[in-house]
């Protein structure tokens, strides 16, 4: 049975029967473990192709079963538990972020209205007046299962690895937070149901008579808070080339360094659904949820039923291999690198963004003489930022000429070979010495050349 588009409203949740919302949750878990399934196989293959190799193509129709190989493979090798580890702590750490990363899907509205079963139910889980914080919170939450984890192994790297994802916490989880300010201010909810209503129609305006209307998407509309959570969102789920806390090249595995068979796989697979998590998040927060995309919208039953399931997925594949595409393309930051994008790029570029902002929607609702006011204020602080962001650093001194560090050096002390590897002739060589040609270069001998 085919149900007409409808956007649900929080007066729609809390009235399903238990079956429903049990079907529900199921079809939540299902998308979570599913996805990270594909999701793996879908990396490996895409990788492949784009380092020229075919990936995994041998257990089952395009190594589609691969991964499920490697998972059962994984959860059958031997449980180590190191001498120095806290057991309980050790045994729930995994167990903590696979729970938050799985818990941040019940908000995510998959569709509108759908008939099941002949009882009409929004197709998600629950909603709340503060929905999009409840994905915020359980990010946040799943950091303690990593710090814990690190900490909880008794052992040196692991505890970096979880010290490092602290600070990453810290770091980004404040730039991703401010950039859902902006879509706050312009939807006017924080429900994710009512994020994604808000986002059906643009603004109508006329054109040689002819009636258009802008663009809906808060991806366009709100471009700086769109490309903020895309960044921070790779740094919040601990993907390339934000790894820093299980970097390979410096830390062995990171938090994960102790860890073996189910537990093992738990991380794995908290960090996959966290992937999935984010790629949804920003598919109902920018890119118009489970509505279809333009023209596709030109049908007028696009949105109708169980089709906005196929529109939301499509969207969540798109942002995945965004994912994937910047781990093949992209190489790892250094640490100092990545806390200074974190706190000297993202986080003043989104409080410049969400003053403009504010200013922009003061002057909607104000007078001309107002607004004009207004325009001066958001230049100054336009201007006041770009010049912040763009002041050179100080100039670092040239460095001095050979001669001068020769000059500067102390009688009697040790020659330091220079930074640029150019090593100068010894001064008590004679000229001739010092300014000799090679010798196997025909006519490079010289009347002292006996000398040598």
């Amino acid at each position: 049975m085919m149900f007409t588009a409808a956007d649900p409203a929080l007066t729609d949740f809390g009235r399903d029967p238990w079956w429903i919302v049990l079907i529900k949750l199921l079809f939540a878990f299902v998308v979570g473990m599913g996805l990270t399934v594909l999701g793996v196989w879908f990396e490996r293959r895409v990788v492949a192709y784009m380092a020229q190799r075919p990936g995994p193509n041998q257990v089952g129709p395009f190594g589609l079963l691969q991964t499920l190989m490697d998972g059962i493979k994984g959860m059958l090798k031997e449980d180590i538990l190191p001498k120095k580890a806290d057991k309980v702590v050790f045994f729930f750490a995994p167990t903590i972020c696979a729970i938050f990363a799985l818990t941040s899907l019940s908000v995510i509205p998959f569709a509108g209205k759908v008939s099941m079963f002949g009882h009409v139910t929004p197709m998600q889980v629950t909603d709340l007046p503060v929905g999009a914080l409840v994905v915020l919170a359980c990010s946040s939450m799943a950091v303690y299962g990593i710090v814990l984890g690190g900490w909880a192994s008794g052992s040196t790297y692991p505890l970096l690895g979880g010290l490092r994802s602290s600070a990453q916490m810290i770091s980004y989880e404040v730039a991703l937070g401010l950039s859902l300010v902006a879509v706050f201010m312009t939807a006017g909810t924080m429900s994710t149901s009512g994020i994604v209503a808000a986002q059906a129609h643009g603004s109508a305006y006329t054109v040689l008579g002819v009636t258009l209307h802008a663009p809906s998407w808060y991806a366009l509309l709100l471009i700086p808070s769109f490309l903020v959570f895309l960044v921070s969102a790779f740094g919040e789920t601990n993907r390339a080339p934000f790894d820093l806390p299980e970097a390979e090249s410096e830390l062995v595995a990171g938090y994960m360094t102790e860890y073996s068979s189910i537990k093992f796989m738990l991380y794995m697979l908290a960090e996959y659904v966290a992937m999935v998590s984010m790629s949804a998040m920003i598919t109902t927060l920018f890119l118009g949820g489970w509505r279809a995309p333009w023209p596709i919208t030109l049908w007028s039953g696009a949105n109708d039923g169980w089709f906005g399931l196929l529109w939301f997925f499509a969207k969540v594949t798109l942002i995945l291999f965004l994912f994937v595409w910047v781990r093949a393309t992209l190489p790892r930051l250094r640490y100092d690198q990545f806390m200074r994008f974190g706190w000297k790029v993202l986080l003043p570029v989104n409080l410049l963004w969400i003053v403009v902002l504010a200013g922009i929607k003061t002057m909607q609702t104000e007078s001309m003489e107002a607004r004009t006011k207004w325009v001066v204020i958001i230049g100054v602080v336009v201007v006041l930022g770009v010049v912040a962001l763009l002041w050179p650093n100080s100039r670092k001194e040239p460095d001095p000429a050979v001669q001068e560090r020769r000059a500067a050096r102390s009688a009697g002390g040790f020659p330091v070979p220079p930074m640029d590897l150019q090593v100068p002739p010894s001064p008590r060589a004679k000229r001739a010495v010092a300014e000799r040609r090679p010798a196997n270069v025909p006519g490079a001998s010289t009347p002292d050349s006996e000398e040598v």
